[in-house]
């Protein structure tokens, strides 16, 4: 199994802090966090790229996702969301990563419009990020917070070009277990999205195992070497503890999950 971090965890954090952090700690990867409060974005020169590239290199630390904000089931044309999906399939791929992250964005309840939507935008994305070697990954979230919602809309693009991010805790709080998640986005999924916080009423960021999310269900059925990514939503809560102290201790959690499961020797922590 690899273990990686986002920087919402470490908002405006240069990266060369990052990719310490991550080395220091024991991390394969880091989700960046594609906003313009950050050092990279879809603004970004092709000078800032390129360091950034040497600089997770040098370290042997590899970035794993564009984190983007585009709405692929939001209201409104086209034109615009195609134009940022674009926008942050080159960054990806400037960036060797191998997936860009998307929200679906849809008011709620979302209805068969905001399928619609999803799936055109995405079947359009699809050729171009499967060419330029990168996956779009829709994110369990908001309007679509169940495996089953994202996989409803994946199913009907069809394409390899995109797949699905499944974060624990929206599944959790649509009321679905780990298990049905797995099995409704089998096929799509490219990675999970680990965290942990008090309770539905109080989302605020914990250390991993500190809370009440089913991690231990989560990491018995994702796939053999695939990732699991801690987002630590410091970014939302700047109340919650600093996550550079939390590093260790959250993958060694992780790893334990995964020894658990026996797929992974003792000595991998």
């Amino acid at each position: 199994m690899k273990y990686a971090f986002s920087t919402l965890g470490l908002p405006g954090a240069p990266l060369t802090q990052t990719v310490a952090l991550a080395a220091t700690h024991g991390y394969d990867g880091v989700e960046l966090r594609a906003h313009p409060e950050e050092p990279l974005h879809p603004g970004s020169t092709s000078g800032d790229r390129a360091a950034a590239v040497r600089a997770f290199a040098a370290a042997g630390v590899g970035i794993l996702t564009v984190a983007g904000y585009a709405r692929v089931a939001a209201e409104g044309p086209d034109g615009p969301v195609l134009d940022e999906l674009r926008a942050l399939t080159e960054l990806a791929a400037d960036l060797g990563a191998p997936y860009v992250r998307v929200f679906p964005g849809a008011g709620e309840p979302a209805g068969a419009g905001a399928d619609a939507l999803a799936v055109r935008r995405l079947a359009a994305a699809a050729p171009i990020a499967r060419r330029a070697g990168v996956r779009i990954l829709l994110e369990t979230h908001d309007s679509h917070r169940t495996g089953a919602a994202v996989a409803r809309v994946l199913d009907r693009v069809g394409h390899p070009g995109t797949g699905a991010l499944w974060d624990v805790l929206h599944t959790w709080l649509g009321g679905e277990s780990p298990r049905r998640s797995s099995r409704e986005l089998s096929g799509h999924l490219g990675y999970i999205q680990v965290k942990d916080v008090a309770s539905a009423q109080d989302l605020t960021p914990l250390g991993l195992g500190r809370g009440t999310l089913p991690l231990a269900e989560a990491v018995a059925v994702a796939p053999t070497g695939g990732w699991l990514c801690w987002e630590y939503e410091r970014r939302w809560y700047p109340a919650a503890e600093d996550l550079p102290g939390l590093l260790t201790a959250g993958r060694a959690y992780l790893a334990g999950l995964v020894r658990a499961t026996g797929r992974e020797a003792p000595h991998a922590e």
